[in-house]
């Protein structure tokens, strides 16, 4: 540029910073004017500002200008600040970002003071209406200006993206590396067109809209897609959010219907167009379409956006139209389609729905009529819509349901239109030739998206913990009105990833829970022994390691079967699957943890939650698996060198099944064909001196010996060796054989050291085991269990238990304890005026208070104390008689039975069985 030019736009930049600071008006509009018309005319091609700094002096100079309280000023800045954005105008680097974002933001800040200015009221009648209409005229030519000055801004921000000089601004001073950026800079764009153009617009509307203006203002809103490209996503849903779907459309509608305004039909459409791909783009509720997808839905949004322009319930007819469809006219549908879907998963229902639900009916049916399939992102936009725009009184006729289903099967997977919202999944289910068809993909998808934390669902699913999520409590609606769709979450739980299966898994354990009027046992019970035996067909040689989810499926069971709280008659149906279960165990290795814990529960559950009859059909069927007894043998050997590790509920649950089926075979003289050895050393030992175990596996233990008492050691099934060279017996140990008193003493010291845990569940353990012990050595040698019966040790431990008050007697453990003493005579460990004492405190309470266990515990002691003569007070004991009677009585009828199946640290266990 010749030095005379430049010195020339250097004085008149200096010229209007000097007359701004003086009073005459026209002197600055006359700045003002010949400045613009310099930046107007001046050529592209030669440089006017050869300086970043002569075009910071003049972004100043008009930044003053634009702040003038003065209208005319300022709207005549307005003016040359639009022409002022430009990119040859600030191409010298580096570019001067901080100083245009001020100009910029004193240009918006007049145009909001200009805005908020109340219409004079001082007229009244045509004059208040002829003076409102000239402000909200010049209002409007002023935002006009700004608009236009603010879209310049935005076309600079998009030319400066194609020159890397101007994206990095290389000359910059480091400490404004941050703000003098494009990157800034654009982000400033966007800020600001969301805090003040958008609000300043829509305020303006509500008394005008000018076609031109609208038509500046969505020229800004498309340029900022482009101009930042990482926030589009973000910006385009809080579009979609503020009604800017409806609003386009209803200018299309008003101002584009005929030839005119064709340049804001273009803006329109094409700001739709990229908003409607950017939120294709990046969905919230279903997967993102592929790019082959967009390429599809880009080539018919801009065939048939630019088509649009009718209202909506001329949009609604032309959806509902059956007649023979055109390419350019089904592409237009496709587009009202993806409109008003985008726009109702945005909350913007401005659609009437129940026009709507009929209308995508009719859509579809001509789409069959004319043998056409829709792209999977218009077969999604329908499916949603007619799935949250059903009345709870409507149903989709039977040709629109065979129709979709068409639809369905040609696409390769449901995936591509699918979006997550429980009315969609009711959708699926509610109608059976898409449940049938496509009820095992849509609630894999719907468990895949569910976001609810399934593992904190199921722990505050008991009374009184916070309610569900709406969405599962709507699955739960549909699970109760339609129970078969049971199977197809059983068939979830096994053939689908591991995460999924855990979801459906508890979701299911918290609906069997929290719906225990609803019987489901024998359908899940029936399904899951089809898949079991498939199992077993498929894969004979190695069926636990073919499905992750097996272990999924048996938690299931085991939780169906803690359910059935009395005693019940073993079907057919679960005798198989009892068979089946064993047979998979047997299969199985003690490593197999996760399939063999629910399964022993199921085999628990099954010998113990039954009548007498089945319980003995269930024992034959586990006895005859020569494959299980010999994997419970391999699990109890184990005991001894990892009572402590994981496998410990496992070990626990091996004992536990080992003593009830030796009960059954002995009580039932059962065939045996495969016995199982135990080290009755060892066994003694984990109880004579125990080492950090389980409590629970403890309990076990301390149940398979009472068993092994019980029967005095003739058990068919189970097989007591010793451990390497014993001793040489005494002639106490003969009578006492195979045990030794020594070992009799040392697990004696081991029970009291258990009791003193005071631990319900091993308490009950101990006291019958004890109980065993001393029947065995009375019937083996009399001397013997008296002697043992009266260790002194025996009465600390009394005082011991007795510790926790004045009544502390009064608990089932603590009398049947005393029950014993007082059979086997050891008046040194409670004598006779303790036993009177007892039993007078015991007539003094309310036994009315006491729980069923604690009053058949009572009665017992005093039945063994009046068995043994040493009732002194007879009046007191006749009274004491008689209300124990009637309240045992009146109990045993009145009163529910207590749970006796419990689930304790992953491990069944009956109750009566530890206890009884």
């Amino acid at each position: 540029m010749p030095s005379g030019k430049m010195r020339g736009i250097e004085a008149v930049v200096r010229s209007l910073r000097g007359s701004l600071k003086m009073s005459n008006t026209e002197l600055h509009k006359q700045g003002l004017l010949l400045l613009a018309e310099i930046l107007t005319r001046q050529p592209e091609e030669i440089r006017l500002f050869t300086s970043s700094a002569m075009c910071r002096d003049a972004s100043r100079a008009l930044q003053e200008a634009v702040s003038s309280p003065v209208l005319d000023v300022a709207a005549e800045a307005v003016r040359t600040i639009s022409a002022f954005m430009r990119k040859d105008h600030q191409s010298s680097p580096p570019v001067q970002y901080r100083a245009l974002r001020a100009l910029l933001e004193a240009m918006l800040s007049r145009c909001m003071e200009f805005a908020q200015i109340p219409v004079n009221r001082r007229f009244l009648g045509n004059a208040f209406c002829r003076n409102s209409e000239k402000a909200t005229l010049q209002k409007g030519k002023f935002l006009l200006s700004t608009l236009e000055g603010f879209r310049n801004a935005c076309r600079l921000a998009v030319e400066f993206q194609g020159e890397p000089s101007a994206q990095e601004n290389p000359f910059t001073a480091p400490s404004a590396e941050k703000e003098d950026t494009l990157e800034a800079f654009s982000e400033f764009l966007l800020s600001a067109c969301d805090s003040q153009c958008i609000p300043m617009v829509m305020r303006h509307m509500e008394q005008a809209t000018h076609p031109s203006l609208m038509e500046l203002f969505f020229s800004i809103l498309h340029s900022l897609f482009v101009i930042v490209p990482h926030m589009k996503v973000k910006f385009s849903k809080k579009l979609a959010d503020s009604s800017f779907i409806r609003l386009t459309l209803e200018l299309k509608a008003r101002f584009c219907s005929g030839p005119s305004n064709s340049a804001l039909n273009q803006v329109c459409s094409s700001f739709l167009y990229y908003l409607c791909l950017s939120l294709l783009s990046a969905p919230e509720k279903t997967e993102p379409p592929s790019s082959e997808e967009l390429s599809v839905v880009s080539e018919f949004l801009q065939h048939g956006l630019p088509q649009i322009s009718s209202h909506t319930l001329e949009s609604l007819s032309f959806l509902s139209d059956r007649q023979y469809m055109e390419v350019a006219a089904r592409q237009r549908q496709y587009c009202i389609l993806l409109l008003f879907h985008l726009a109702h998963i945005h909350e913007d229902r401005f659609v009437p729905e129940a026009e709507l639900f009929v209308a995508v009916q009719s859509f579809l049916l001509s789409l069959q009529d004319q043998g056409e399939c829709p792209p999977p992102v218009v077969c999604r936009a329908c499916i949603y819509l007619l799935a949250v725009c059903q009345d709870k009184d409507s149903v989709l006729d039977e040709a629109v349901v065979s129709a979709i289903r068409n639809f369905l099967e040609g696409i390769s997977d449901l995936h591509l239109v699918y979006t997550h919202h429980p009315l969609l999944l009711r959708f699926f289910l509610v109608y059976p030739g898409l449940m049938s068809r496509f009820g095992h993909r849509v609630l894999e998808l719907w468990f895949s998206w569910e976001e609810s934390c399934c593992e904190e669902l199921d722990d505050n699913s008991s009374p009184g913990q916070p309610t569900l999520p709406a969405s599962v409590s709507a699955l739960f609606q549909m699970l109760r009105s339609s129970p078969s769709i049971l199977l197809i979450l059983l068939d979830l739980v096994y053939s689908s990833p591991v995460d999924i299966g855990r979801k459906v898994l508890i979701i299911l354990r918290i609906f069997l829970r929290k719906n225990e009027d609803i019987q489901v046992g024998g359908l899940i019970r029936g399904h899951f022994l089809l898949i079991l035996q498939q199992l077993l067909v498929e894969y004979p040689a190695s069926p636990l390691g073919a499905s992750g989810n097996l272990p999924l499926l048996l938690n299931l069971l085991s939780v169906v079967q803690l359910r059935n709280g009395t005693e019940q008659e073993l079907d057919s149906m679960t005798i198989k699957l009892l068979h089946q279960v064993s047979k998979l165990c047997g299969k199985g290795s003690p490593d197999d943890t996760d399939i063999l814990q629910p399964s022993f529960n199921f085999l628990y559950w099954s010998l113990h939650q039954t009548t007498t009859s089945s319980r003995k059909r269930a024992a034959a069927v586990l006895l005859s698996n020569t494959a299980l007894i010999e994997l419970l043998e391999k699990m109890l050997a184990l005991t001894w060198t990892e009572a402590g590790s994981p496998r410990a509920s496992l070990l626990c649950s091996a004992w536990l099944l080992t003593a009830s089926l030796s009960a059954q075979q002995h009580n039932g003289c059962l065939q045996v064909h495969q016995m199982l050895s135990v080290e009755l050393d060892q066994v003694l030992k984990a109880l004579s001196f125990p080492k950090n175990k389980a409590v629970l596996l403890s309990a076990a233990i301390l149940r398979f010996l009472r068993t092994v008492l019980q029967q005095r050691f003739s058990s068919a099934l189970v097989v007591l060796v010793p451990s390497g060279v014993q001793p040489l017996p005494t002639p106490e140990d003969t009578a006492l054989a195979p045990l030794r008193t020594s070992q009799v003493l040392s697990l004696l010291i081991g029970l009291q050291n258990l009791l003193v845990q005071k631990d319900p569940v091993l308490s009950q353990a101990c006291i019958g085991c004890l109980e065993a012990l001393l029947d065995y050595l009375h019937a083996r040698s009399p001397d013997i269990a008296l002697h043992v019966a009266s260790q002194p040790w025996n009465r600390f431990l009394l005082f011991t238990l007795l510790d926790a008050g004045e009544n502390s007697f009064l608990r089932p453990e603590i009398l049947k304890l005393m029950t014993l003493f007082v059979q086997y005579q050891s008046s040194s460990i409670l004598s006779h005026e303790e036993v009177e004492h007892v039993l007078q405190h015991a007539a003094l309470t309310d036994l009315s208070t006491l729980s069923k266990a604690t009053l058949q515990a009572l009665y017992g002691f005093f039945l063994q104390v009046q068995s043994m003569g040493l009732l002194a007070d007879h009046s007191m004991a006749q009274t004491l008689q008689a209300s124990l009677e009637g309240l045992c009585s009146s109990t045993s009828s009145a009163e529910s039975p207590p749970q006796d199946m419990l689930c304790l640290g992953g491990v069944a266990i009956s109750l009566s069985h530890i206890k009884d």
